[in-house]
Order: C-alpha cells, then structure tokens, then sequence
C-alpha cells in the first residue's frame, strides 16, 4: 500500500464545519479509489456506490427525494444507521446526471454525511453533459505519486524520512540511484506496486500498455466530432515524445491538423488532466500573468509512461545525470510533474518565464509563487556565471532569491549579477523538488 500524501488533505476536509461534498479529479489509474478506500478506516461506516454498475447507477432514477435515497444507499450496503461519522462515496458519478444534481442536497440536508465523488472520464464531460451545483461542492485534484510517495511504495522508508526531514546526509548518491528509478518508471501506482514486487522495470511493460490502451479507448468519450477524435489520438499516441519542450499547435508533430484544431485538442486533454499546457509569463513579480499568445510547454502527467513511449528508457537508466538525457527535457519534465504533485488546487497551473524583449532567447524553466515572491527555478547543471537567463531575471526581481535543481547536493551560493546584484542561488537535487517548500523555509526564513 502506498501511503498518500493527499490523505492529509482529506483528513482536514472532513474536520471543516462547512464542509460540502468533495470531487476527486485526475486522470485515469492515478489511485482515485484506493485513496477514498484507504480513507474510510477513519470512519465507523462507510457506504460506497459504483455508478458502472446498473443497479447502483438505478439509485438515484429511482429514489428523486434525498432522504429516501440515503435510505436505499444504507440497505444496498447493508449497513444501520448509527452514531458516528459516516462516509459516502460515490464512483464513476459521471454516469448519472441525477447522482451529480443530488450533490447540492447532501450538502444542504445532509451536513453530518461526509460524501466524496470521482469518476475517471469525468473531467472530460463537466462542460457537456453533467453540471455541477456551483458553490454546493468542492475540488480537489489527484496526481500520480511524488518521489516521496514512490519511496514510501517501494518500501524504503528510512529514505523518506531522510528526504522529509532535509536530512540527506552522506547518503546523496544512494537517493539519486532511487530518483533515478522514479523517472524511469513514473508515478502510477499500479506500476510502482509492480516494481516494488519485482524491482524489474521491464515487468511493468503490461501495465503501461493497458494505460495507453485505456487513455486511447476513452477518445471517443472525449472527442465531438470524426476530426477531434483523431487528432486527440494521434496526440495520445505520439505526443508524448514532445514531453517537456515548448509545443507549436500549427501541424504539430509533422501532421496537418490546423491551430484551431491541435488547441482544442490539448484542451480536451488537459481537462482529463492527462498533460498540462504550461504557458511562459514575462513578469518578474506578482501576479504571474500567463502569456496565451506565446509557446505553451507540454508537461503530460506521467515521465514512466513519456519514458516507455518515447523509448528512451535505457537512456535515462544509463546516464550519469539526468539532466543529460533527451537534451534536458526529461529533466523539465519530471521537475514539471513533482511541482504538480504538490497542487491540489484544481485551477492552478504552471508558468515559465520569458524575458519580454523582441528577439530574446532568455528563458526560465519554471516561476513558482512563494511568500509572496515569484521565485525563478532553473533545471541545469554547469557554473553559475553561464546561468544567464537567470541574471536578467534576477536583475528585475523585487527579491534575491532564486532556485536550480540539480543533481548534486543541496548548497547554497552568493551570485553577482553583470548589472552588479547579489541573490542567493539555492542548489536543490532533484529528490528534494517535492518538499521544495521546506527546503525554503529552512534557507530563507532560517527554520
């Protein structure tokens, strides 16, 4: 069992007062279920309807007044009503419009009822068929597991304290060996849990093909039209090897498919939160505005599966640092992902910056906000006076603090830029991206 960090987050839910039902969102596989499952233990009953079955999905045509149909939900279960905290689930809620509409009275007639819903095609239908009640339901988003969390199902725990606690000491390269095991496998759980099992990369072959197969399958639930459903399959097919750089939609990948088309494309896919359209913002302070008209970066929501499609795993296993591998751009891709993992917000979204001038090239790969500052992060290696992008944004910044993922240990630098502005340079390994705001806490605010 893999311990999610999201469990957390669920556990402060459930403690709100105005608390109102919770939809999980994320893609495909990336363990909606098994974390409510996991969940339940915290309560003394636990009811849970599946909506692809028949039956259950019949609940909610048959029973329109909400406390009948708590009712028939405590028979189907087999379950009494009791004293204590009760858990409802709902699964695959997609399949009934009446089930998504009944939301909004659970949460006004039903409060003591702590009701959480998922479904793994449902991000792709908000806007078409189903609604949900506005302002009588809450978000939270579920990515595939952090290097934190593969540790943790892998079963190398003492590494993750070490990594939880910034105690990585004497023991970097050992980490880094896992770190790079993470990027050659992914973060879907049922790949971890099978490499846990057999510590062979190769035995998780079937599990990502079945992944690729479903995601493919569902393209006719996503698309609207004959042309949509075959640009969003090319796309699933073949876009993964455009992981990590910055996407044109105009006939991308070699094809024909126009603009218009590829947009809309992507959009549908980052709505089933398979990819993220990271799009470059030119400010160098808050608030970050994101720069529609410019170059998106394409950060799809597994490196395992970028990996295995692209075929470029023996690559990342054999280099002797990852930054080296596919021009750098497994390295953005997996910084990408563990700076995911750590949203739950539904809306958030990832920027990089580029600097505002015609006819430059100076480019950051990420900004992330933090304390009010929009902190630069860098993904290179090499020294620290050829970091040029990162002077000129330096030199704009409101604040003197800036960030570099490597692959060596974590360090900290005083950096003059040509202009003559001293900011401090925080080395981060890449094992330590996915607790990066520790990391700042201990080194800005001295905790």
């Amino acid at each position: 069992m893999i311990n999610r960090i999201l469990l957390t987050q669920l556990k402060q839910w459930a403690k709100e007062d105005d608390r109102k039902p919770l939809v999980l969102r994320g893609a495909r596989q990336v363990g909606k279920t098994t974390l409510v499952n996991d969940f339940a233990s915290e309560f003394d009953v636990y009811l849970k309807l599946n909506l692809d079955i028949p039956s259950e999905c019949r609940l909610f045509e048959e029973f329109e007044e909400v406390h009948t149909l708590v009712d028939a939900i405590y028979i189907l279960n087999s379950q009494q009503k009791k004293d204590g905290s009760t858990l409802l689930f709902i699964d695959e809620i997609q399949n009934s419009a009446k089930a998504v509409a009944m939301l909004r009275y659970f949460y006004e007639e039903f409060k003591w009822l702590h009701v959480i819903t998922a479904g793994s095609l449902l991000e792709s239908l908000l806007d078409r068929n189903i609604s949900f009640p506005v302002g009588r339901v809450e978000y939270m988003a579920i990515h595939p597991c952090s290097f934190i969390e593969f540790l943790n199902g892998i079963g190398e725990s003492f590494d993750q304290n070490l990594i939880e606690s910034l105690s990585v000491v004497g023991v970097h390269g050992r980490i880094m060996q896992h770190f790079k095991n993470f990027v050659v496998i992914g973060g879907m759980p049922a790949v971890i849990k099978k490499f846990a099992e057999r510590r062979d990369v190769l035995a998780c072959d079937k599990i990502y093909d079945s992944l690729i197969a479903a995601y493919s399958d569902d393209v006719e639930k996503y698309a609207h039209n004959t042309t949509m459903m075959q640009i969003v399959r090319f796309l699933i097919t073949e876009g993964w090897r455009y992981a990590g750089s910055p996407i044109s939609f105009e006939r991308f990948g070699g094809t024909n498919y126009r603009s218009r088309e590829v947009g809309e494309a992507f959009r549908l896919l980052e709505k089933t939160m398979l990819l993220e359209l990271v799009y470059p913002t030119t400010s160098t302070h808050l608030p970050l505005l994101a720069s529609k008209t410019r170059k998106p970066k394409l950060i799809w929501f597994d490196t395992g599966i970028v990996n295995y499609v692209a075929g470029v795993r023996k690559e990342v296993f054999s280099a002797t640092d990852i930054q080296d591998v596919w021009r750098g751009s497994i390295a953005e891709q997996i910084v990408a992902q563990e700076l995911i993992s750590l949203e739950t917000r539904v809306t958030k979204h990832r920027q990089y910056w580029v600097r505002a001038k015609d006819q430059s090239s100076a480019e950051i790969d990420f900004i992330i906000e933090y304390q009010g500052r929009a902190i630069p992060i860098e993904v290179k290696s090499g020294h620290n006076a050829k970091l040029k992008s990162l002077h000129l944004f330096m030199d704009q910044a409101p604040h003197d603090i800036a960030v570099r993922v490597w692959s060596q240990p974590l360090s900290v630098n005083i950096v003059r830029t040509q202009q003559g502005k001293e900011f401090r340079l925080i080395n981060v390994p890449f094992y330590y991206v996915c607790v990066l705001e520790k990391v700042l806490d201990k080194i800005i605010n001295n905790k």
